[in-house]
C-alpha cells in the first residue's frame, strides 16, 4: 500500500518554499517509495496555489499534470489517464473548477453519473442529472 501525502507536502515541493522543507519533500517525492494522492490533496493543492502563491491556472495544471504522470505517484481512486485529462479541463477556459474536473475523473473511472445544478460541469463521458 502506499504512503500518502498532505497538501503542505506537495505545496513545499512544488514551490521550493521554504528550502529545507522543500528539499525533504523532493527526498519523498522524487524517491522511489510508492505515494498516493488523494483527489482532494490535489484540488487543495491547486486553491494554495492560486491563491496564496499567485501561480497561474496553466502553470498550476502542467505541476500537478508532471506530478501525477511519476511512476512511483498514483491518484486514489482515478486512473492517472483521467486525471490528466481533467486537469486539462481547468487549463484554457478557466470555466471548470479544479474540484469539478476531479469529480468528472472519479465518476469516469467508477462509470457513477453526477448530480448536480451547475450546467458547465464538463459531460464528457459521464451522465449528470439534473435535480
Amino acid at each position: 500500500m502506499p504512503d500518502l501525502v498532505d497538501t503542505n507536502l506537495l505545496v513545499r515541493y512544488l514551490t521550493g518554499d521554504p528550502p529545507a522543507q522543500s528539499e525533504a519533500a523532493a527526498r519523498i517525492l522524487d524517491g522511489e517509495v510508492p505515494i498516493a494522492i488523494a483527489p482532494l490533496i490535489l484540488v487543495e493543492t491547486a486553491y494554495v496555489l492560486r491563491s496564496v502563491y499567485g501561480v497561474s491556472r496553466e502553470d498550476v495544471v502542467a505541476a500537478l499534470v508532471d506530478l501525477v504522470q511519476r511512476v512511483n505517484i498514483q491518484v486514489l481512486g482515478v486512473e492517472t489517464t483521467l486525471v490528466v485529462q481533467a486537469l486539462g479541463l481547468c487549463r484554457a477556459s478557466g470555466r471548470v473548477s479544479f474540484a469539478d474536473a476531479l469529480l468528472w475523473a472519479q465518476a469516469r473511472d467508477l462509470d457513477q453519473p453526477i448530480w448536480t445544478f451547475d450546467k458547465n460541469f464538463p459531460m464528457d463521458g459521464v451522465q449528470i442529472r439534473r435535480p
